[in-house]
C-alpha cells in the first residue's frame, strides 16, 4: 500500500488549507484512515480519524476547525483545516490501518505564520 499526502504549504493565521492523501488501493481495504502531525521537538499526535463506517473523532485542539473526510470513488482521505493557528504548524501524515498492518504516508508540511 502506498500513500501520497499533498496540500501542505504556508498560510496566514486564520486561513485554510485542505490536505489530501491518495491511497494505492481501495479505501474499503482499510479499517480506519487518520491524520497525525508532528511539530518540531514534539511527539507525533493524532489529529483526526475516520472509520470505514464513517465515524470520526478529533483531537480537542482541532475540534470545530478541522474536518476529516474520505472519497471512496477516488480512494482519498482529506483533511479540511480552517481557522489555522500558528500552533498548527507541523508535518502532517496520513495513516491507514488494515486488519493486518498499518501504513504511513510521507508527510506534508503545514506552516501557519504571518
Amino acid at each position: 500500500v502506498q500513500l501520497q499526502a499533498s496540500g501542505g504549504g504556508l498560510v496566514q493565521p486564520g486561513g485554510s488549507l485542505r490536505l489530501s492523501c491518495a491511497t494505492s488501493t481501495s479505501i474499503f481495504s482499510f479499517t480506519s484512515l487518520a491524520w497525525y502531525r508532528q511539530a518540531p521537538g514534539k511527539q507525533r499526535e493524532l489529529v483526526a480519524v475516520i472509520s470505514t463506517g464513517g465515524t470520526s473523532n478529533y483531537a480537542d485542539s482541532v475540534k470545530g476547525r478541522f474536518t476529516i473526510s474520505r472519497d471512496t470513488a477516488k480512494n482519498t482521505a482529506g483533511l479540511q483545516m480552517n481557522n489555522l493557528k500558528p500552533e498548527d504548524t507541523a508535518v502532517y501524515y496520513c495513516k491507514v490501518d488494515s486488519t493486518l498492518s498499518t501504513y504511513w504516508g510521507q508527510g506534508t508540511l503545514v506552516t501557519v505564520s504571518s
